[in-house]
Order: C-alpha cells, then sequence, then structure tokens
C-alpha cells in the first residue's frame, strides 16, 4: 500500500520570527535595551551597518501581520517575546513593564481571535542589556538562572491562560559560539582582539553554555510545578543543528560526523534529554568542560516535553579540523568528485539538500525519542537582497528547497514512522538578519524596508492558502518554470480534514484582505495612514477576559511598589 499523502492528525503548521528582528521601536512603551540595540551600532557589527531600530517595523503594524498571517490561513504563529520589553532592566527585583504585558496580551488576543495558536518563544538572543552590564549575563550561572527564572514566571502568570506552547531558549549553541566563542554576535565578546575587547573563546562559551541550560531547566521546573497543573501546556527547547555526513567512507570521517553532531547538538540534547554530556566533548575540552552538581542534573534531565528542532543544511564532514566549536572537525559543501551538494544560499553555510533534514529528523526521534517540533527551517536567496519587488517575490530557490523539505517531513512521518508534530518554515517575513544586516532574506513575504509595504513570494504560494482576491503572484512564464511544478497550498492540501475543521471553527473573526493587487501598493500600503485606518476598521477592539485585565492590574501595582 502507497505510503500516506496526508499529515498527523492535530498536525501543528505556520511560520515563525524573532522580536528583535522583526518588531522595532526599540525606545517605545518602556522598552529597555537588549544587548542588540548597542551591538549592532558599533561600526562593522553588521555586513551593511545598519541596525533593529525599525527592522521590519512589527510593533507598529502588529495587527496588519496577523491579518496577513490570517489570510494565509496559518494554524499557528511562532514569535518570541523581548525580554526588555517585559522587564527592561531584566532583574527579578527589577519592575515589570505594563505596557510590555499589555502589547503581547493583545497580541495574543488577535492571534487566537483569527484561529491562530500562538507559540511563544522566552529567549531568542536579546538579554536586557542591564544584566549584561550589571554582572556580564550568561556568564554569571548564580544571578542569570534566577533573573531568567523570574522572567519566565512573569510571562506564565501574565499569558499562560491562553499559550499552550512554550519555548524557553532559542538555539543556545549561538548565544554560546557566536556571542561569546566567535564574538560575531552581541555581546561580541572573542579571544580575537581585531573583535573584541574582551572575553576568552577557550572556556566562556562553555560557561555560557552550561548557564543557560540551567536557566531552561530551571524555567522548565517552575513551568510543570507551578502552572502546567491548571494551564495544561507544553514547554521545551528548541535547538540548532545540521546534519553531518562523512565526507567520504573512512573511518576516520564517519567518526567525524558524529563527532559534529556532538558538538553541535549533543552539546544540550543529549543532557536535557538523556541526562549526560557527550563523552567526546570532554575528551576534547577535558577540565574547560563544566558540570551539573547532582541536585542540578536532576533538573537538568527530562526538561523538555518535546524535541524543538531548528535545522537549514547538511554538512560534509572530513577529520582533522581545527576548530573545537565544530568537535575538530572540517565542514565542506562539496563532494570528493569536485560537485556541490546542493543549490547554494545568499547564507554562505547553507546548502539545498533534503535527504540530510529527512535523515536528521530520524536521527533525532531514535536517540531521543521525543515528538519532534520542526521550529524553524529555510532558505535565503542568493542576491535576493539586490532584487526589485518583482524578481525578489519569484524566489525559485528557496520554493525548490521547500518542496524537497516538504516531501521529507512527509516521508519521515508517513514511511519512517517519526513522530513530528510541527513544522516553521523561517520566516513569516524579511527581517533582520543579525549579523548580516539586511543583505540577507529569508521570508515567504518580501518586505520593502523603505515602505514597510509586504508583498507575499511565490514560496507562500507553495506553501499555503492563497486568497486569489489579496494576493497578486507571478504566473509561471515557461514549463521548466518552478512554479508549473508546484500546486500551491501545500499544507491545505495534506492537513488531516478534522483537524482543519476543528481549527477553523476556533476563529471568531473574518479579516478581508490587507494587502490589495501589488500595483496599488507604490505608496507602501501597509505603512500608510489609510491602511492602517482600513486596517483598524477591519480589526474590532480586543476583547480582555477578566484574568488578563487583573493581570495588567496586577503588574502595575507590582511596578509602582518597586
Amino acid at each position: 500500500m502507497a505510503p500516506s499523502t496526508k499529515l498527523p492528525k492535530d498536525f501543528i503548521w505556520g511560520f515563525a520570527t524573532a522580536s528583535f528582528q522583526i518588531e522595532g521601536s526599540v525606545d517605545v512603551d518602556g522598552r529597555g535595551k537588549s544587548i542588540w540595540d548597542d551591538f549592532l551600532k558599533l561600526p562593522g557589527k553588521t555586513l551593511d551597518g545598519k541596525n533593529g531600530d525599525v527592522a521590519s517595523d512589527s510593533y507598529r503594524l502588529w495587527k496588519e501581520d496577523i491579518a496577513l498571517l490570517a489570510s494565509y490561513g496559518v494554524r499557528s504563529y511562532r514569535f518570541s517575546l523581548a525580554w526588555s520589553r517585559i522587564i527592561p532592566l531584566g532583574g527579578r527585583n527589577d519592575p515589570v513593564n505594563p505596557k510590555g504585558i499589555e502589547f503581547y496580551s493583545k497580541f495574543i488576543d488577535e492571534l487566537l481571535a483569527h484561529g491562530i495558536i500562538p507559540f511563544v518563544t522566552l529567549y531568542h538572543w536579546d538579554l536586557p542589556q542591564g544584566l549584561q552590564d550589571r554582572y556580564g549575563g550568561w556568564l554569571n550561572k548564580e544571578e542569570v538562572t534566577l533573573d531568567y527564572e523570574n522572567y519566565a514566571r512573569v510571562c506564565f502568570e501574565a499569558f499562560g491562560d491562553r499559550v499552550q506552547h512554550w519555548l524557553t531558549i532559542n538555539e543556545p549553541w549561538c548565544c554560546a559560539v557566536l556571542g561569546h566563542g566567535r564574538g560575531v554576535f552581541a555581546p561580541g565578546r572573542s579571544s580575537d582582539r581585531n573583535r573584541s575587547p574582551e572575553g576568552n573563546s577557550s572556556t566562556e562559551p562553555w560557561i555560557v553554555a552550561h548557564n543557560i541550560i540551567l536557566a531552561h531547566a530551571k524555567a522548565v521546573k517552575v513551568y510543570r510545578e507551578q502552572f502546567k497543573p491548571t494551564q495544561k501546556g507544553q514547554i521545551g527547547i528548541t535547538l540548532n543543528g545540521d546534519w553531518a555526513i562523512p565526507y567520504d567512507d573512512s573511518p576516520e570521517n564517519i567518526d567525524a560526523a558524529q563527532h559534529a553532531l556532538d558538538f553541535a547538538i549533543g552539546w544540550y540534547a543529549d543532557p536535557v534529554y538523556l541526562g549526560f554530556y557527550p563523552p567526546y566533548m570532554r575528551e576534547v575540552l577535558g577540565d574547560r568542560m563544566p558540570d551539573f552538581t547532582p541536585q542540578e542534573w536532576s533538573i537538568v534531565k527530562g526538561s523538555s516535553d518535546f524535541y524543538g528542532m531548528n535545522t537549514y543544511t547538511t554538512n560534509l564532514c572530513r577529520a582533522g579540523g581545527d576548530d573545537e566549536f565544530q568537535g575538530l572537525v572540517d565542514y565542506t559543501f562539496t563532494r570528493p568528485d569536485g560537485s556541490q551538494l546542493g543549490n547554494q544560499a545568499q547564507s554562505a553555510w547553507l546548502q539545498d539538500y533534503p535527504d540530510g533534514f529527512r535523515a536528521l529528523l530520524n536521527y533525532l526521534w531514535k536517540r531521543y525519542k521525543l515528538p519532534i517540533y520542526v521550529t524553524e527551517n529555510g532558505f535565503s536567496v542568493k542576491n535576493e537582497s539586490d532584487m526589485n519587488a518583482d524578481e525578489a517575490v519569484k524566489d525559485f530557490d528557496r520554493v525548490h528547497y521547500f518542496q524537497g523539505t516538504t516531501k521529507a517531513l512527509l516521508d519521515a512521518v508517513n514511511v519512517d514512522g517519526v513522530d513530528i508534530r510541527a513544522y516553521f518554515p523561517w520566516s513569516f517575513l524579511d527581517n533582520l538578519e543579525w549579523a548580516d544586516g539586511y543583505t540577507t532574506r529569508f521570508g515567504v513575504t518580501y518586505v520593502d524596508y523603505e515602505t514597510q509595504q509586504r508583498l507575499p513570494k511565490d514560496s507562500a504560494r507553495f506553501l499555503i492558502k492563497v486568497r486569489p482576491q489579496s494576493l497578486v503572484l507571478s504566473e509561471p512564464s515557461s514549463p521548466s518554470d518552478p512554479r508549473s511544478s508546484f500546486p500551491p497550498q501545500w499544507f491545505k492540501e495534506r492537513e488531516d480534514p478534522e483537524t482543519a475543521a476543528k481549527w477553523d471553527a476556533k476563529a471568531t473573526k473574518t479579516v478581508p484582505p490587507v494587502f490589495g493587487d501589488r500595483t496599488n501598493l507604490t505608496n507602501g500600503s501597509a505603512s500608510s495612514k489609510a491602511a492602517t485606518k482600513a486596517s483598524d476598521n477591519a480589526l474590532p477592539a480586543t476583547r480582555w477576559g477578566f484574568r488578563t485585565t487583573f493581570m495588567k492590574f496586577l503588574a502595575a501595582l507590582l511596578a509602582f511598589i518597586r
């Protein structure tokens, strides 16, 4: 019998973003600085010299963005909360910002009104600058774990009555290695004195990772003991990590592929799911590798209800590398015969190889034996930032990428038996791509950063429901055009009918198209006063429940007392 072509029952799908990458409005409504605010204003920290002060302007255009998500027909939206918007100085004895609570509360209510499930990330790299200045941020185990635990508790109290899906930390590898090893991400610490005036790349990344794991575990313990019995949600961590395959069949390169996985994935996943650090890491790092106390191990092991998976590519692995962060393994995309593994993206670290996606899903399922939520997966089209809007929306290489990964996902579920519960392509919008600035685009929605106009790309057409009256998409020009070979609405065509009916019934609002024909958007209607007014008319004021109103009052009272 042929395998099913349907997604599992209750499968969640949508798109993902992160607060600092899209929100802008960094000094509005009481938000404090994050470690990224000033860092990106230092010369040379972004490829284009730009920063996150405006980004995709989503703090201001949040209603329009939710309306666009609703017109796409998504089931869920993964977004992150800005710690410094909720607790501007970050600490457990610092005031909570009522306007920050109010903004995200209204945002969550609006998603729910459209039948969109909020999938919330507590921390996506934007540590409050106040904590970095006060005690060194993630380097201070005693302080940062308590402050993060407090921040998480504030969020559970304020939003947990409506949020059933929590991610504690996004990609801790990046915080540790890129922020405290290579020095290319905030706070920019490194042993390279041409890059950073302070930092120790041989010790700090391992300390930071260790402290982040413990902070995650403490937040999960709080949720499970104090909130889960009544809120009934799920909580876990999400880890980056790409598939690794041996460069050839030599024993040393076969070992190298596993060593790469140990340093990229096992570094975090083995403690959280299995209760130990990879032995190969201890072999390489010796006494530089921290350890938990027995009491700490008791809360770290098993501290995730699922496996949160961010993955983009596959690496060919050769032994003999000199990069500790890669497990002393050399990465390449070039096969022994000189051919490339896949299509090259704008990002130097990314090529298109869907077989690796399927293989990694199987590896994680067999090793950790928990349901998998794919919380990021995407492709940056080469030179897309140099294209005009009409060219950029024809994102053939991104469509090709998603053709491969969506097929791999279905095969992993229906042929291999992997338990996959969600898929969130990265990203809903073009946005600030950290150290790349705005030179790299991952969105299925094009953003004109001058006007903040949003235009769905052909990758959106492939993945989601498209309303013909609201979206004008380019037509195939020839049979060889990639758009000739794919049907639109991949998710809708493969969604379980019972699940679709259940979630369709949850929406209490219907939204007319906010973004019309591209030819009528020459002035950027998403950011025009007329469009904002029309959107306000289309989206009635959010109805506040008693619990939400009470939490707003309590947050304001606590801030006043403090």
